[in-house]
Protein backbone atom coordinates (compact mmCIF):
# COMPACT_ATOMS: atom_id res chain seq x y z
CA UNK A 1 0.00 0.00 0.00
CA UNK A 2 1.35 3.46 -0.90
CA UNK A 3 2.05 5.95 1.85
CA UNK A 4 -0.76 8.14 0.56
CA UNK A 5 -3.29 5.32 0.76
CA UNK A 6 -2.12 4.54 4.31
CA UNK A 7 -2.41 8.20 5.25
CA UNK A 8 -5.91 8.54 3.79
CA UNK A 9 -7.10 5.36 5.50
CA UNK A 10 -6.10 6.79 8.90
CA UNK A 11 -7.83 10.14 8.59
CA UNK A 12 -10.51 10.81 11.21
CA UNK A 13 -11.87 13.63 13.32
CA UNK A 14 -10.56 14.47 16.78
CA UNK A 15 -13.49 12.78 18.53
CA UNK A 16 -12.75 9.46 16.80
CA UNK A 17 -9.04 9.75 17.50
CA UNK A 18 -9.74 10.42 21.19
CA UNK A 19 -11.35 6.97 21.42
CA UNK A 20 -7.88 5.46 20.92
CA UNK A 21 -7.00 6.67 24.42
CA UNK A 22 -7.92 4.25 27.19
CA UNK A 23 -8.18 4.59 30.96
CA UNK A 24 -4.82 4.45 32.74
CA UNK A 25 -2.87 5.04 29.51
CA UNK A 26 0.25 7.18 29.62
CA UNK A 27 -0.19 9.76 26.85
CA UNK A 28 2.57 12.05 25.60
CA UNK A 29 1.44 15.46 24.34
CA UNK A 30 3.54 17.84 22.26
CA UNK A 31 4.11 21.20 23.94
CA UNK A 32 5.20 24.81 23.53
CA UNK A 33 3.71 26.17 20.28
CA UNK A 34 2.88 22.62 19.12
CA UNK A 35 0.22 21.75 21.69
CA UNK A 36 -2.28 19.45 19.86
CA UNK A 37 -5.17 21.56 21.12
CA UNK A 38 -8.03 19.90 19.17
CA UNK A 39 -7.17 16.63 20.91
CA UNK A 40 -7.19 18.26 24.35
CA UNK A 41 -10.77 19.35 23.79
CA UNK A 42 -11.75 15.98 22.31
CA UNK A 43 -10.32 14.20 25.35
CA UNK A 44 -12.19 16.54 27.67
CA UNK A 45 -15.42 15.74 25.85
CA UNK A 46 -14.72 12.05 26.51
CA UNK A 47 -13.69 12.51 30.13
CA UNK A 48 -16.73 10.80 31.65
CA UNK A 49 -15.67 7.40 30.26
CA UNK A 50 -11.98 7.74 31.20
CA UNK A 51 -10.12 7.23 34.47
CA UNK A 52 -6.57 8.02 35.53
CA UNK A 53 -5.18 8.86 32.10
CA UNK A 54 -1.63 10.12 32.65
CA UNK A 55 -0.75 13.10 30.47
CA UNK A 56 3.00 13.55 30.04
CA UNK A 57 4.21 16.84 28.57
CA UNK A 58 6.50 19.83 28.75
CA UNK A 59 5.46 23.47 28.81
CA UNK A 60 2.09 24.23 27.22
CA UNK A 61 1.54 27.53 25.43
CA UNK A 62 -1.87 28.77 26.54
CA UNK A 63 -4.39 27.19 28.87
CA UNK A 64 -4.74 23.48 29.62
CA UNK A 65 -8.41 22.40 29.81
CA UNK A 66 -7.43 18.97 31.15
CA UNK A 67 -5.75 20.55 34.20
CA UNK A 68 -9.04 21.93 35.54
CA UNK A 69 -10.10 20.78 39.01
CA UNK A 70 -13.12 18.87 37.67
CA UNK A 71 -10.78 16.76 35.51
CA UNK A 72 -8.69 15.48 38.43
CA UNK A 73 -10.21 11.98 38.50
CA UNK A 74 -10.05 11.49 34.75
CA UNK A 75 -6.66 12.98 33.92
CA UNK A 76 -3.47 13.32 35.95
CA UNK A 77 -0.60 15.33 34.61
CA UNK A 78 3.08 14.49 34.80
CA UNK A 79 4.79 17.73 33.85
CA UNK A 80 8.40 17.81 32.68
CA UNK A 81 8.51 21.63 32.62
CA UNK A 82 5.81 23.61 34.37
CA UNK A 83 4.06 26.44 32.57
CA UNK A 84 1.28 28.84 33.49
CA UNK A 85 -1.44 26.42 32.32
CA UNK A 86 -0.38 23.72 34.82
CA UNK A 87 1.35 25.66 37.60
CA UNK A 88 -1.72 25.83 39.82
CA UNK A 89 -2.43 22.11 39.40
CA UNK A 90 1.16 21.24 40.34
CA UNK A 91 1.15 23.51 43.37
CA UNK A 92 -2.18 22.09 44.56
CA UNK A 93 -0.99 18.49 44.14
CA UNK A 94 -3.38 17.63 41.29
CA UNK A 95 -0.43 17.28 38.92
CA UNK A 96 3.07 15.88 39.41
CA UNK A 97 6.32 17.59 38.44
CA UNK A 98 9.12 15.35 37.13
CA UNK A 99 12.54 17.05 37.43
CA UNK A 100 14.78 16.11 34.51
CA UNK A 101 17.44 17.68 32.31
CA UNK A 102 16.05 18.43 28.88
CA UNK A 103 18.69 16.34 27.12
CA UNK A 104 17.66 13.29 29.15
CA UNK A 105 13.94 13.26 28.29
CA UNK A 106 14.20 11.25 25.05
CA UNK A 107 16.23 8.64 26.94
CA UNK A 108 13.46 8.33 29.53
CA UNK A 109 11.18 7.21 26.70
CA UNK A 110 13.61 5.09 24.68
CA UNK A 111 14.94 3.25 27.72
CA UNK A 112 11.45 2.24 28.80
CA UNK A 113 11.75 4.10 32.11
CA UNK A 114 8.54 5.86 31.04
CA UNK A 115 6.53 3.64 28.71
CA UNK A 116 4.33 5.69 26.41
CA UNK A 117 1.28 4.01 24.96
CA UNK A 118 -0.11 7.01 23.04
CA UNK A 119 1.81 9.93 21.50
CA UNK A 120 -0.19 12.93 20.28
CA UNK A 121 1.84 15.45 18.31
CA UNK A 122 1.30 18.33 15.92
CA UNK A 123 2.85 18.21 12.45
CA UNK A 124 2.97 19.95 9.10
CA UNK A 125 1.24 18.18 6.17
CA UNK A 126 3.18 15.33 4.53
CA UNK A 127 5.61 16.08 1.73
CA UNK A 128 5.53 14.23 -1.59
CA UNK A 129 7.53 11.37 -0.06
CA UNK A 130 5.13 10.84 2.83
CA UNK A 131 7.14 12.46 5.62
CA UNK A 132 5.56 14.83 8.12
CA UNK A 133 7.70 17.51 9.78
CA UNK A 134 7.25 18.12 13.50
CA UNK A 135 7.46 21.82 12.71
CA UNK A 136 8.20 24.13 15.60
CA UNK A 137 8.90 21.45 18.22
CA UNK A 138 11.06 18.35 17.91
CA UNK A 139 12.36 18.27 21.52
CA UNK A 140 10.93 15.00 22.93
CA UNK A 141 8.18 14.49 20.35
CA UNK A 142 10.29 12.46 17.95
CA UNK A 143 11.36 10.04 20.69
CA UNK A 144 7.75 9.70 21.89
CA UNK A 145 6.58 8.86 18.37
CA UNK A 146 9.35 6.28 17.93
CA UNK A 147 8.35 4.29 21.03
CA UNK A 148 4.57 4.78 21.31
CA UNK A 149 2.11 2.01 20.51
CA UNK A 150 -0.40 4.53 19.15
CA UNK A 151 0.58 7.73 17.29
CA UNK A 152 -1.98 10.45 16.64
CA UNK A 153 -0.85 13.30 14.40
CA UNK A 154 -2.73 16.59 14.40
CA UNK A 155 -1.79 17.72 10.90
CA UNK A 156 -2.01 21.50 10.70
CA UNK A 157 -1.65 23.24 7.36
CA UNK A 158 -0.47 26.36 9.25
CA UNK A 159 2.47 24.51 10.81
CA UNK A 160 5.77 25.35 9.06
CA UNK A 161 7.66 22.48 7.48
CA UNK A 162 10.98 22.69 9.31
CA UNK A 163 14.03 20.70 8.30
CA UNK A 164 16.54 18.57 10.19
CA UNK A 165 16.04 15.43 12.27
CA UNK A 166 12.34 16.12 12.75
CA UNK A 167 10.38 13.91 10.35
CA UNK A 168 7.79 11.16 10.88
CA UNK A 169 6.98 8.68 8.08
CA UNK A 170 3.26 8.43 7.31
CA UNK A 171 3.25 4.67 7.92
CA UNK A 172 4.10 5.32 11.61
CA UNK A 173 0.75 7.04 12.19
CA UNK A 174 -2.25 5.35 13.77
CA UNK A 175 -4.58 8.32 13.28
CA UNK A 176 -4.50 11.54 11.28
CA UNK A 177 -6.55 14.55 12.42
CA UNK A 178 -6.36 17.35 9.86
CA UNK A 179 -6.89 20.92 11.06
CA UNK A 180 -6.17 24.49 10.06
CA UNK A 181 -5.33 26.44 13.20
CA UNK A 182 -3.14 29.40 14.03
CA UNK A 183 -0.10 28.62 16.15
CA UNK A 184 0.29 30.38 19.51
CA UNK A 185 2.34 33.56 19.19
CA UNK A 186 4.50 35.42 21.68
CA UNK A 187 3.87 39.05 22.46
CA UNK A 188 7.22 40.79 22.54
CA UNK A 189 7.54 43.47 25.21
CA UNK A 190 10.18 46.18 24.82
CA UNK A 191 13.11 45.64 27.19
CA UNK A 192 13.24 47.69 30.38
CA UNK A 193 16.32 49.80 31.17
CA UNK A 194 17.44 47.04 33.57
CA UNK A 195 17.17 44.36 30.88
CA UNK A 196 18.90 46.61 28.37
CA UNK A 197 21.84 47.11 30.74
CA UNK A 198 22.09 43.37 31.42
CA UNK A 199 22.04 42.76 27.67
CA UNK A 200 24.90 45.20 27.18
CA UNK A 201 27.00 43.56 29.90
CA UNK A 202 26.37 40.06 28.54
CA UNK A 203 27.13 41.34 25.04
CA UNK A 204 30.54 42.50 26.26
CA UNK A 205 31.41 38.82 26.91
CA UNK A 206 30.53 37.80 23.33
CA UNK A 207 33.38 37.81 20.83
CA UNK A 208 33.03 37.77 17.04
CA UNK A 209 32.53 34.23 15.76
CA UNK A 210 30.99 32.94 19.01
CA UNK A 211 28.07 30.51 19.06
CA UNK A 212 25.08 31.44 21.20
CA UNK A 213 22.41 29.70 23.21
CA UNK A 214 19.48 32.06 23.65
CA UNK A 215 16.26 31.39 25.50
CA UNK A 216 12.94 33.11 25.91
CA UNK A 217 12.22 36.44 27.55
CA UNK A 218 13.40 40.00 28.00
CA UNK A 219 17.03 39.24 28.81
CA UNK A 220 17.80 37.11 25.71
CA UNK A 221 16.03 39.71 23.58
CA UNK A 222 18.11 42.47 25.16
CA UNK A 223 21.29 40.46 24.59
CA UNK A 224 20.56 40.09 20.89
CA UNK A 225 19.81 43.81 20.65
CA UNK A 226 23.22 44.51 22.19
CA UNK A 227 25.04 42.39 19.61
CA UNK A 228 24.68 44.86 16.76
CA UNK A 229 28.07 45.22 15.13
CA UNK A 230 29.26 41.73 16.09
CA UNK A 231 30.31 39.50 13.23
CA UNK A 232 29.73 35.88 12.20
CA UNK A 233 27.89 34.76 15.31
CA UNK A 234 26.34 31.30 15.32
CA UNK A 235 23.43 29.68 17.13
CA UNK A 236 23.14 26.29 18.85
CA UNK A 237 20.20 26.55 21.19
CA UNK A 238 16.96 25.13 22.52
CA UNK A 239 14.70 27.86 21.23
CA UNK A 240 14.53 30.03 18.13
CA UNK A 241 12.79 33.38 18.59
CA UNK A 242 12.03 36.45 16.50
CA UNK A 243 15.19 38.09 17.77
CA UNK A 244 17.30 35.29 16.24
CA UNK A 245 15.50 35.83 12.93
CA UNK A 246 16.18 39.58 13.15
CA UNK A 247 19.87 39.02 13.86
CA UNK A 248 20.14 36.72 10.85
CA UNK A 249 18.47 39.28 8.63
CA UNK A 250 20.79 42.03 9.89
CA UNK A 251 23.89 39.91 9.18
CA UNK A 252 24.97 39.54 12.82
CA UNK A 253 24.26 35.79 12.80
CA UNK A 254 25.82 33.90 9.89
CA UNK A 255 27.22 30.76 11.49
CA UNK A 256 30.27 31.12 9.27
CA UNK A 257 32.77 30.36 12.05
CA UNK A 258 30.86 27.58 13.81
CA UNK A 259 32.93 24.49 14.46
CA UNK A 260 29.84 22.26 14.52
CA UNK A 261 27.26 22.58 11.73
CA UNK A 262 28.76 25.75 10.23
CA UNK A 263 26.21 27.96 8.56
CA UNK A 264 23.32 26.31 10.38
CA UNK A 265 21.07 27.37 13.25
CA UNK A 266 20.55 24.26 15.39
CA UNK A 267 17.53 24.23 17.72
CA UNK A 268 14.88 21.96 19.18
CA UNK A 269 11.84 24.27 19.25
CA UNK A 270 10.68 27.69 18.11
CA UNK A 271 8.21 30.18 19.50
CA UNK A 272 7.43 33.66 18.32
CA UNK A 273 5.37 35.52 15.75
CA UNK A 274 3.68 34.29 12.61
CA UNK A 275 6.48 36.01 10.72
CA UNK A 276 8.98 33.72 12.44
CA UNK A 277 6.95 30.60 11.63
CA UNK A 278 6.79 31.62 7.98
CA UNK A 279 10.54 32.29 8.03
CA UNK A 280 11.21 28.77 9.27
CA UNK A 281 9.12 27.11 6.58
CA UNK A 282 11.37 25.03 4.29
CA UNK A 283 14.34 27.17 5.34
CA UNK A 284 17.56 25.10 5.07
CA UNK A 285 19.37 27.53 7.38
CA UNK A 286 17.59 25.87 10.33
CA UNK A 287 18.08 22.34 11.64
CA UNK A 288 15.51 21.20 14.17
CA UNK A 289 16.79 18.28 16.21
CA UNK A 290 15.68 16.34 19.31
CA UNK A 291 16.80 17.54 22.75
CA UNK A 292 19.14 14.57 23.25
CA UNK A 293 21.22 16.14 20.48
CA UNK A 294 20.77 19.91 20.90
CA UNK A 295 21.10 19.74 24.69
CA UNK A 296 23.73 17.04 25.05
CA UNK A 297 26.58 18.83 26.87
CA UNK A 298 29.19 16.88 24.89
CA UNK A 299 27.59 17.97 21.61
CA UNK A 300 27.26 21.57 22.82
CA UNK A 301 30.96 21.58 23.76
CA UNK A 302 31.94 20.85 20.16
CA UNK A 303 31.01 24.46 19.39
CA UNK A 304 34.11 26.54 20.09
CA UNK A 305 33.45 29.81 21.91
CA UNK A 306 30.03 28.61 23.08
CA UNK A 307 28.13 31.31 24.98
CA UNK A 308 25.35 29.94 27.19
CA UNK A 309 22.94 32.57 28.53
CA UNK A 310 20.45 31.45 31.17
CA UNK A 311 18.46 33.13 33.89
CA UNK A 312 17.46 32.36 37.48
CA UNK A 313 14.89 33.11 40.13
CA UNK A 314 17.57 33.65 42.75
CA UNK A 315 21.28 33.04 43.41
CA UNK A 316 22.77 32.63 46.88
CA UNK A 317 26.03 34.13 48.11
CA UNK A 318 27.95 30.95 47.31
CA UNK A 319 26.72 30.81 43.70
CA UNK A 320 23.94 28.23 43.95
CA UNK A 321 21.30 28.89 41.31
CA UNK A 322 17.59 28.28 41.80
CA UNK A 323 15.65 28.39 38.54
CA UNK A 324 12.72 25.99 39.00
CA UNK A 325 10.95 26.93 42.24
CA UNK A 326 9.99 29.83 44.47
CA UNK A 327 10.84 28.24 47.78
CA UNK A 328 8.72 25.11 48.05
CA UNK A 329 6.47 26.06 45.13
CA UNK A 330 7.47 24.63 41.76
CA UNK A 331 7.48 27.40 39.19
CA UNK A 332 9.07 26.00 36.01
CA UNK A 333 11.61 23.19 35.63
CA UNK A 334 15.20 22.13 35.06
CA UNK A 335 14.90 22.66 31.33
CA UNK A 336 18.23 22.91 29.60
CA UNK A 337 20.03 25.33 31.88
CA UNK A 338 22.64 22.93 33.23
CA UNK A 339 22.94 21.20 29.85
CA UNK A 340 24.19 24.43 28.30
CA UNK A 341 26.11 25.71 31.33
CA UNK A 342 28.18 22.51 31.36
CA UNK A 343 28.44 22.35 27.57
CA UNK A 344 29.74 25.92 27.40
CA UNK A 345 32.15 25.25 30.26
CA UNK A 346 33.66 22.34 28.29
CA UNK A 347 33.78 24.34 25.06
CA UNK A 348 37.08 25.80 23.89
CA UNK A 349 36.72 29.47 24.80
CA UNK A 350 33.21 28.89 26.16
CA UNK A 351 31.42 31.31 28.48
CA UNK A 352 28.59 30.03 30.76
CA UNK A 353 26.44 32.94 32.02
CA UNK A 354 23.62 33.29 34.54
CA UNK A 355 21.91 36.65 33.92
CA UNK A 356 19.15 38.12 36.04
CA UNK A 357 17.85 41.45 37.36
CA UNK A 358 19.22 42.22 40.82
CA UNK A 359 15.77 42.62 42.39
CA UNK A 360 12.21 41.33 42.18
CA UNK A 361 8.81 42.54 43.44
CA UNK A 362 9.48 46.06 42.10
CA UNK A 363 12.73 46.40 43.96
CA UNK A 364 11.47 45.09 47.31
CA UNK A 365 13.39 41.78 47.16
CA UNK A 366 16.94 40.95 46.20
CA UNK A 367 17.52 38.07 43.81
CA UNK A 368 21.07 37.68 45.11
CA UNK A 369 20.27 36.26 48.53
CA UNK A 370 22.07 35.13 51.70
CA UNK A 371 20.42 31.70 51.42
CA UNK A 372 17.97 30.19 48.97
CA UNK A 373 14.41 30.06 50.26
CA UNK A 374 13.50 26.94 52.28
CA UNK A 375 12.58 24.19 49.85
CA UNK A 376 14.17 25.90 46.85
CA UNK A 377 15.71 23.54 44.32
CA UNK A 378 19.26 24.00 43.05
CA UNK A 379 19.33 23.66 39.26
CA UNK A 380 22.91 24.80 38.70
CA UNK A 381 25.40 23.98 41.42
CA UNK A 382 27.93 26.47 42.75
CA UNK A 383 30.70 24.41 41.14
CA UNK A 384 29.14 24.93 37.69
CA UNK A 385 28.64 28.69 37.83
CA UNK A 386 31.19 30.84 36.03
CA UNK A 387 29.57 34.26 35.49
CA UNK A 388 26.61 35.97 37.18
CA UNK A 389 25.43 39.15 35.49
CA UNK A 390 22.99 41.74 36.81
CA UNK A 391 22.45 45.36 35.80
CA UNK A 392 25.19 46.27 38.31
CA UNK A 393 27.97 44.29 36.67
CA UNK A 394 29.60 40.92 36.03
CA UNK A 395 30.59 38.59 38.87
CA UNK A 396 33.21 36.01 37.91
CA UNK A 397 32.93 33.02 40.25
CA UNK A 398 34.93 30.32 38.49
CA UNK A 399 37.99 29.33 40.52
CA UNK A 400 36.93 31.52 43.44
CA UNK A 401 36.60 30.54 47.10
CA UNK A 402 33.34 31.10 48.94
CA UNK A 403 34.88 34.20 50.53
CA UNK A 404 35.84 35.59 47.13
CA UNK A 405 32.42 34.73 45.71
CA UNK A 406 30.69 36.79 48.39
CA UNK A 407 32.71 39.82 47.38
CA UNK A 408 32.06 39.24 43.68
CA UNK A 409 28.32 38.79 44.17
CA UNK A 410 28.03 41.80 46.48
CA UNK A 411 29.36 43.93 43.63
CA UNK A 412 26.41 42.92 41.41
CA UNK A 413 23.77 43.09 44.17
CA UNK A 414 21.49 46.11 44.49
CA UNK A 415 23.09 48.47 47.06
CA UNK A 416 20.00 48.26 49.30
CA UNK A 417 20.69 44.57 49.96
CA UNK A 418 24.48 44.37 50.13
CA UNK A 419 24.68 44.73 53.90
CA UNK A 420 22.39 41.74 54.45
CA UNK A 421 24.64 39.58 52.28
CA UNK A 422 27.71 40.66 54.17
CA UNK A 423 26.09 40.03 57.56
CA UNK A 424 25.11 36.49 56.52
CA UNK A 425 28.65 35.82 55.29
CA UNK A 426 29.99 36.92 58.68
CA UNK A 427 27.50 34.78 60.59
CA UNK A 428 28.50 31.70 58.62
CA UNK A 429 32.23 32.48 58.82
CA UNK A 430 32.41 32.55 55.04
CA UNK A 431 33.67 36.07 55.46
CA UNK A 432 35.38 36.21 58.88
CA UNK A 433 34.89 39.53 60.63
CA UNK A 434 38.64 39.90 61.02
CA UNK A 435 38.90 40.11 57.25
CA UNK A 436 35.75 42.14 56.62
CA UNK A 437 36.16 45.40 54.83
CA UNK A 438 36.57 48.30 57.22
CA UNK A 439 33.60 50.68 57.24
CA UNK A 440 34.22 53.97 55.48
CA UNK A 441 35.45 56.86 57.67
CA UNK A 442 32.86 59.58 57.85
CA UNK A 443 33.95 63.16 57.83
CA UNK A 444 33.05 65.20 60.88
Amino acid sequence: MSWRAQYESRRMDAAAAAKLVRSRDRVFLGGNASVPRPMLHALRDRAEVLEEVELLHLLFAGDDPLAARDMAGQFRHTVLFVGSGDREAVQEGRAAYLPVHLHDIPHLFKSGALHIRVAIVSTAPPDKHGYLSLGVETLASLAAVEVADVVIAVVNDQMPRTLGDCFIPAHKLTAVVEVSEKLPELTIEPPSPVHTRIGQLVGSLVEDGATLQLGIGAIPDAVVAALSGKRDLGVHTEMVSDRVMDAIESGVITGARKTLHPGKVVATFAMGSRKLYDYLDNNPLFEMRPADYTNNPFIIAQNDNMIAINSALEVDITGQVCAESVGKRIFSGFGGQLDFIRGAAMSKGGVPIIALPSTAARGKMSRIVPMLKPGAGVVTTRADVHYVVTEFGIAQLYGKTLRQRVRELMEVTHPDFQAALEEEAWERNILPRAFAAKPPVREA
